[in-house]
């Protein structure tokens, strides 16, 4: 079975993240689809971000009609600090004899042999989905010096460009500004019934 998986902050889950896992789904002939929250991704201590419960019980209202979706606690189960190849070597464990497909965006992938033990990650996932927009510039040729068997690993994933960011959609909320149509309708309720992001 090939098992795609979704790592994000998802704060809020909204409908371009949806659209790129669909595509995922499909393109990448995943069975099914873990999303993964990071509880306190190293990347962002800079940030704030929203209790990781508060994102865990969108993300379930997002995936409720989707049984291809299911939302994972491989990392809110655990201590931090939280990185990708502790993930997957974590699910390699929970999984035996599944087909793991590590799904990222084409800024990761250009980061990604700065990541932490990286050649461990190439290792342990049969391939990589990446979330490709036409200004990532990927030196494959480069990354297969620092990461051997990386780029063979790696398959495009197409979809439509959807402009809409987590960010924008918190800053919209908090502003008083419309962003019904950004989330999926029952995200949208619990925002508005449990008022996030006000």
């Amino acid at each position: 079975m090939r098992v795609g998986i979704f790592g994000g902050t998802f704060d809020p889950p909204h409908l371009g993240h949806l659209v790129l896992a669909d595509e995922a789904l499909h393109q990448l002939k995943l069975e099914r689809l873990l999303w993964v929250l990071t509880p306190d991704p190293p990347h962002k201590q800079v940030q704030t971000i929203s209790p990781w419960q508060q994102r865990f019980e969108l993300v379930q209202a997002a995936l409720a009609d989707n049984p291809a979706f299911e939302i994972s606690r491989v990392d809110v189960d655990r201590p931090g600090p939280h990185y990708a190849v502790d993930t997957v070597r974590l699910l390699h464990d929970q999984l035996p004899g599944e087909e793991l497909v590590y799904l990222m965006g084409g800024d990761s992938l250009h980061d990604l042999p700065t990541w932490y033990q990286p050649q461990e990650l190439v290792r342990l996932c049969v391939q990589f989905g990446v979330m490709h927009r036409p200004s990532d510039a990927i030196d494959f040729q480069k990354l297969e010096i620092l990461l051997p068997g990386a780029g063979v690993k790696i398959h495009f994933i197409e979809a439509p460009l959807i402009e809409i960011s987590s960010n924008d959609i918190r800053e919209r909320i908090a502003n008083g500004q419309p962003f019904r149509y950004f989330l999926p309708p029952a995200v949208y309720n619990l925002v508005q019934s449990e008022g996030y992001y006000r």
